[in-house]
């Protein structure tokens, strides 16, 4: 064994130690000893410690580019784990040759890797994931985090699947979709966001606002002077501020 191997081992049998400031300088170490410890690292993705699997992940991201190869490959594993944490560690990565399998994770079998590959792609914020992600907001397991994700992609492509999550019945998805639909801009989008005015969840109905004032939608001033009234601070703070940017007064200011 060389001097490399044995020092890589060390390392890798720190990760489990209880002390936390070991743990992480193993991390650090790791990362820096470079290729060399790469497929040692992507094989604790399969630890049945979740600490380990993520302390190897950290590793890894701190290797860099050298690393993407062999997450893409694990990326392919037959063990859910080896698969998420590989989805994990090229979003932090960032690496263009990672967004096509990315995108193609958002359909694979298991839960946990459709989200981490939501996540990841949500980092990585190309506009090429958009019809992937828009898929995904049909996806009971990660069609919160997806709809989060197109806010961060702002594409008009997205508006009718965001229309969709608008009107639909999960509240997260209604938030962000509420959201979303403001910094795309697209005036397809001006209806729902008047119907989302009088959604029950009031963070719908303020991001609804915001939006419509960003899409300086002059229609919706009807639609928004009832919030002026609203049970909600955030609501009625906001509803004023839209108002007054589409040009409404008080009738005795």
């Amino acid at each position: 064994m060389s001097d490399t191997d044995r020092r890589i081992e060390q390392l890798l049998a720190a990760l489990r130690d209880d002390n936390e400031a070991l743990r992480d300088h193993a991390v650090a170490s790791l990362g820096q000893i470079g290729p060399a410890a790469i497929d040692r690292l992507i094989n604790l993705f399969a630890d049945e410690d979740r600490v380990i699997r993520e302390a190897a992940r950290q590793a890894l991201i701190q290797v860099g580019a050298d690393a993407v190869p062999p997450l893409l490959e694990a990326l392919r594993d037959d063990e859910w784990a080896v698969r998420e944490q590989a989805a994990a560690a090229l979003g932090r990565l960032k690496d263009e040759r990672a967004l096509a399998p990315l995108i193609a994770a958002l359909k694979d079998r298991d839960g946990a890797v459709r989200l981490a590959a939501v996540e990841a792609l949500e980092k990585i914020q190309d506009p090429r994931a958009v019809e992937g992600l828009m898929e995904a907001l049909q996806d009971q397991t990660v069609r919160e985090e997806a709809a989060r994700a197109l806010k961060k992609i702002p594409d008009p492509r997205a508006v009718d699947g965001l229309l969709r999550g608008l009107a639909g019945d999960n509240w997260v998805v209604k938030r962000h979709a509420a959201e979303a639909l403001g910094l795309i801009g697209d005036p397809r989008a001006v209806e729902g966001l008047r119907e989302a005015l009088r959604d029950e969840d009031w963070l719908v109905r303020r991001n609804a606002a915001e939006s419509l004032a960003r899409l300086r939608d002059q229609g919706a001033v009807d639609a928004l002077l009832p919030l002026l009234e609203d049970e909600n601070d955030m609501v009625r703070e906001t509803a004023e501020g839209a108002l007054s940017s589409l040009g409404w007064t008080p009738p005795n200011a």
